[in-house]
């Protein structure tokens, strides 16, 4: 096997997640103004969060079982047959159908991507080649902002999808020449596939409670009486199915492990931290801030300048101090990066919010990448897919529930907006696509103008009052981590 193509190949295929992290959000202002449906602007980013969320364990699960090659292979493909249908699509429905089957693939991409480099680096190299993966992924997502600024600009937001194509390929073709894989062979064991149907529809429902509840459907109400209670027998056939299966998708003995406890204990914080900035900050300096999509695009990308050299710097500083006190550093810079968030209004500029989204990049790169060293080094190999995917899981499952919960928050202040200003008979909070284009926001009256600028503001502020609490509960989490890994 040759290492260095195979990581290089596994490099490409997490470039395509990079993308897919920062290239859509910039994008999606544009994509909603073009497809409408500002309500549904969260369920872009939901549909793809929680089918990856869901398959990530399978998928790990299965990685362990049949080998890393197939399974990733078949994430690939999967990954570019929704990127094909996202670019295809007319309406908000299909681009979100499109997103679903995206997120099948990533299930596969992200986890054993980095267990492949697990199973072919010693422990001592872990460390340093771990670093390297998550500066590419870095890296690489400095270009999606840009790219996808320049796209909507320049050309039209389906190149955000269609870019996915080529380098898809190319991963496909190095993975499939390269990598020779000495599977442990072990008796074949049956995958419960039904614990994955049970934790999809599971998520599926706390991201439609969370996103329609008080707007869609009121709290109060059969319908929503109808959807807890199946949320709630979802979870208990879940973790019934856990707790009988001879070959769980989420062994319960790996919490026992406290690196892994709490290592995707914050994951989960983390990740709705993620979500909430790379989600909703082009659509306030789009939408409120009145700037291009290559200006939105700029405030993200020092977020992912800021991963990349953190990634780098935490390689190093695991081997010196540790992976507890460089999560500790991640932490800081986190409540630093939500704190500036907090403060963040329109006069301050978009300046003022590309300095906040380096703040968060420092804290992802510094704890993720202690996060995913600290976990390989503490389990072996049979269940090194797992724990890995178990991390990424939880941090995906933070993506899910935070684009649900925080898109939940501005939908409702929006709406709350149209109705103290007598509006809502006229407008809606889909009709939010207004602001996003710059054609129609001119078109719009003085005062609605004013009420869609404010109900955002107000609904992004508790957003980012939001993002501050998380990165306080991250940090005590991360204090509770074992002082050795």
């Amino acid at each position: 096997m040759r290492k260095g193509f195979v990581l290089a190949s596994i490099m490409l295929a997490m470039f395509l997640a990079a993308i897919e992290a920062t290239i859509v959000s910039t994008a999606m202002p544009s994509i909603v103004a073009d497809l409408g449906g500002f309500s549904l602007y969260s369920w872009v980013f939901s549909a793809y969060l929680l089918t990856n969320a869901s398959t990530v364990l399978l998928f790990g699960k299965l990685s362990d079982t049949y080998g890393r090659k197939p399974i990733f292979m078949l994430g690939i493909l999967l990954f570019l047959a929704g990127s094909i249908f996202a670019a295809l699509a007319e309406a908000m429905g299909v681009l979100i159908v499109a997103r679903f089957v995206q997120g099948l693939g990533a299930g596969a991409l992200m986890p054993i991507a980095t267990t492949i480099v697990g199973d072919m680096y010693s422990k001592e190299e872990r460390a340093k080649i771990q670093g390297y993966l998550s500066s590419v992924w870095g890296i690489s997502a400095v270009t999606g902002p840009l790219l996808g600024g320049f796209f909507v600009d320049t050309l039209s937001w389906p190149y955000v999808f269609w870019l996915n194509i080529p380098l898809g390929l190319l991963a496909l073709a190095g993975v499939m020449i390269f990598f020779k894989e000495d599977i442990q062979r072990r008796p074949a064991r049956r995958v419960e596939f039904k614990s994955s149907l049970y934790i999809m529809v599971l998520v599926s429902l706390v991201v439609l409670i969370l996103v329609e509840g008080g707007l869609g459907i009121q709290w109060i109400s059969f319908e929503m009486m109808i959807l807890i209670a199946a949320g709630g027998i979802s979870l208990f056939l879940f973790i019934n199915s856990e707790r009988v299966s001879e070959n769980p998708m989420l062994p319960l003995h790996l919490w026992e492990n406290h690196s892994i406890r709490y290592a995707n204990l914050t994951s989960f914080a983390t990740g709705m931290i993620l979500i909430g900035v790379s989600s909703y900050l082009p659509a306030f300096v789009q939408g409120v801030m009145e700037q291009s999509a290559t200006v939105a695009g700029f405030t993200l990308t020092t977020m992912s300048i800021g991963w990349p050299i953190a990634a780098a710097i935490a390689g190093r500083l695991l081997l010196r101090i540790g992976f507890r006190l460089t999560s500790i550093l991640g932490g800081t810079a986190l409540i630093v990066g939500a704190g500036l968030f907090s403060l963040l209004t329109p006069e301050k500029g978009p300046f003022f919010a590309a300095s906040a989204s380096l703040f968060i990049g420092i804290g992802m790169g510094l704890s993720t990448t202690s996060f995913i060293v600290s976990i390989q080094n503490s389990v072996e190999w049979r269940s090194r897919g797992i724990a890995t995917a178990s991390n990424m899981f939880m941090r995906t499952l933070g993506s899910a529930v935070g684009a649900a919960v925080l898109g939940g928050i501005l939908n409702n202040r929006i709406h709350d907006s149209l109705e103290e200003s007598g509006l809502e008979q006229e407008f809606t909070v889909d009709s939010a696509n207004l602001l996003l284009n710059r054609e129609a926001r001119s078109n719009l009256s003085g005062e609605a103008l004013q009420v869609f600028k404010e109900g955002l503001t107000d609904g992004l502020q508790l957003v980012y009052l939001c993002l501050l609490f998380l990165s306080i509960i991250s940090f005590i989490l991360i204090l509770r981590l074992p002082k050795k890994g």
